[in-house]
């Protein structure tokens, strides 16, 4: 059978929540202050670790990198999310589901090796406190900022463009609320064993490569915390990286169940909700986080209050 033979597909239809006809409504309205917050939250820290000089060490410049990371990959789903979910036609064109998709691979891959980053300038910070200044200087950080950002571009690019190379045959609904590959490549009516096994083998270099880093960065971290002598210096070397400690599991927690589990468990229901917690949940939570739990971030943000209100009084 040759390729002529297959029905073009021009665009896709987004079944997401179709299902809960009557929350449709309620989803939006949900879904649409997480975003607000999202936004709101990530553009404050940006703000803060740009303009208060407090915040101004390499852990703040790669918390920054992070808050902007995080506004592209939830802008990147949600805005269509909304949009579908109050449209009677829930479409995406077939080009804005390869953007879609490819700037989903590209954020995702950089949110792994950024949080590796992170892990590493934790690591240096606690182990190695002496040299920190001369590990992390910021030409160093921008170098390793660039290399996660940079990471993730052959990932978007090669896996997009290969997915999409393959006919469709005619069938375009997509059980999903936005364009990952697992559902795309289900509406593909050729074999697709060889992608299947670079798209394995990519994920598993892409994310468990920069969560191998982090794992064995927390295991030096804890045993140079364990030989601290006093709790309070535990404790405070150890509040240094718990904020990042809970991001990275949420994040690693929630993909690793999505895109790790056995073909025979698999359930497009369980992928919608798990797909929501590192997409729309965790994007949110990070701001509130780091600034619940860091005392040089609420520091920051009691002083630009301060700021602003002598500024409305003057």
């Amino acid at each position: 059978m040759t390729w002529a033979n297959y029905s073009d597909v021009t665009e896709f239809i987004l079944l997401g929540f179709s299902d809960l006809l009557q929350l449709q409504i309620l989803l939006f309205m949900i879904f649409l202050i997480m975003y607000i917050i999202t936004l709101l939250g990530n553009l404050l820290i940006i703000l803060l670790t740009t303009t208060d000089p407090a915040l101004q060490s390499p852990m703040y410049f790669f918390l920054r990198n992070l808050s902007f990371l995080e506004i592209c990959f939830t802008s990147v789903i949600v805005p269509k999310m909304l949009v579908n979910l109050i449209s009677e036609k829930k479409a995406i064109s077939f080009p804005g589901c390869v953007i879609q998709m490819c700037f989903f691979f590209f954020f995702g891959s950089t949110e792994c090796f950024l949080l590796a980053m992170m892990a590493y300038d934790r690591y240096v910070a606690i182990c190695d406190p002496l040299h920190y200044s001369m590990t992390m200087k910021k030409r160093i950080c921008i170098q390793l900022a660039l290399f996660s950002w940079f990471s993730g571009i052959p990932v978007g690019i090669v896996q997009t463009a290969w997915l999409f190379s393959f006919p469709f045959c005619g069938l375009n609904k997509v059980n999903h609320f936005f364009c990952d590959s697992p559902p795309v490549l289900k509406l593909v009516c050729v074999d697709t064993y060889l992608f299947e096994m670079y798209a394995i083998t990519g994920t598993i270099l892409i994310v468990l490569s920069p969560f191998l880093l982090i794992l064995v960065s927390y295991v030096r971290i804890i045993t140079t915390i364990l030989r601290i002598p006093s709790a309070a210096g535990r404790h405070k070397a150890f509040s240094t990286c718990s904020s990042h400690l809970i991001v990275v599991t949420l994040f690693y927690g929630t993909a690793g169940l999505t895109y790790f589990r056995p073909r025979s468990s698999y359930s497009p229901d369980t992928k919608k909700l798990l797909s929501l917690s590192y997409t729309v949940f965790t994007p949110m939570l990070n701001p509130i986080i780091y600034s619940l739990r860091n005392k040089e971030v609420k520091g920051a943000m009691r002083r630009l209050l301060s700021r602003k209100t002598l500024q409305l009084k003057l």
